[in-house]
């Protein structure tokens, strides 16, 4: 048995600022991927799927209670009696979205009455894959928006306006021979969600971090989201470069201790500009830069990967 391949996702903006209702754009990166698939012999990171699975599967039983989804339990522990495991590229705590696409694998096979990709995607039905999907993958991380599987599932780039207006969006055409990219930098250790979040709730209870996201973080997260968007690559610059300064200012325990002066460098050079990739705290950082060969010379001994060019 072989599952459809769910892609990993990029959430190119509204990283932390998305839970305080800022813009994000969320986007499919097809670089990895993920399916479900059985075998009677599993290698041990197969085995540990085939467990991790099970226990999802025992969460997802009490999940039917809530009247928000309703799973094909059976068959789902059977397969996952008989050998099944999710077959997986994406890195894990890397920021890329591995639980949201076993998430999306999970529901594309399990659940019954789904909404499908074919159908007329309306506001609500998007909201409401949104939600199912946020119950199902705070299995994983303990509070999750939903964002990740969603994107996994669809295979489209998300635009978020608010926590309840949210659609599908079309990116403006890459141009292959721009200077100009977003790029991963691998930092070379795995960052875990749940302790990030926690982190940044706990400082949200503070009056002038509070204003600072406001006034601050959502204002340029926004702008960058218009500008991404509209394919105004000058204005989305402006603003990258300051919230990557906002970034390094206030979310320091996001960003591992070692890249701090790369990150300032960025800033100061205008070279390239670094901003999270997810929550942070290991992973993936995501970079924005103007001219790519200049970034790469900047970042040597830094394994980069272009993402999209302007």
């Amino acid at each position: 048995m072989k599952g459809p391949l769910f892609y990993s996702k990029i959430l190119l903006f509204g990283e932390y600022g998305i839970i305080k209702d800022s813009k994000g754009l969320s986007i499919p990166y097809n670089f990895y991927k993920g399916a479900l698939k059985s075998s009677n012999n599993l290698s041990d990171s197969a085995k540990q799927s085939n467990e991790s699975l099970n226990r999802f599967a025992n969460y997802l039983e009490n999940l039917q209670s809530e009247d928000l989804v309703l799973f094909d339990i059976k068959t789902l522990k059977n397969d996952i009696a008989n050998g099944m495991y999710f077959d997986s590229s994406i890195p894990q705590g890397y920021g890329v979205g591995s639980s949201g696409a076993l998430v999306a694998a999970i529901y594309d096979k399990y659940a019954q009455d789904k909404i499908t990709v074919l159908e007329n995607l309306t506001r609500e039905k998007l909201l409401k894959l949104k939600t199912i999907f946020g119950k199902m993958e705070s299995f994983f991380h303990g509070k999750s928006s939903g964002l990740d599987p969603l994107n996994s599932y669809l295979s489209l780039p998300i635009l978020i306006n608010s926590k309840d207006n949210i659609e599908s969006t079309i990116l403006p055409t890459q141009n292959k021979e721009g200077k100009g990219a977003v790029f991963l930098l691998d930092s070379g250790m795995v960052g875990e969600t749940a302790p990030m979040v926690q982190i940044f709730m706990e400082q949200m209870k503070n009056e002038g971090f509070r204003n600072i996201i406001k006034e601050k973080f959502v204002k340029h997260t926004d702008a960058c989201v218009e500008h991404f968007l509209n394919g105004d690559i000058k204005g989305l610059f402006g603003h990258v470069k300051q919230l990557s300064h906002v970034v390094l200012d206030n979310f320091k325990p996001m960003i591992p201790k070692q890249f701090h002066q790369l990150w300032q460098k960025g800033i100061e050079s205008n070279d390239y500009y670094l901003k999270l990739c997810g929550s942070g705290g290991g992973g993936y950082i995501l970079g924005f830069t103007e001219d790519i060969e200049k970034a790469k010379q900047a970042l040597k001994g830094h394994k980069l990967e272009v993402v999209y060019n302007f």
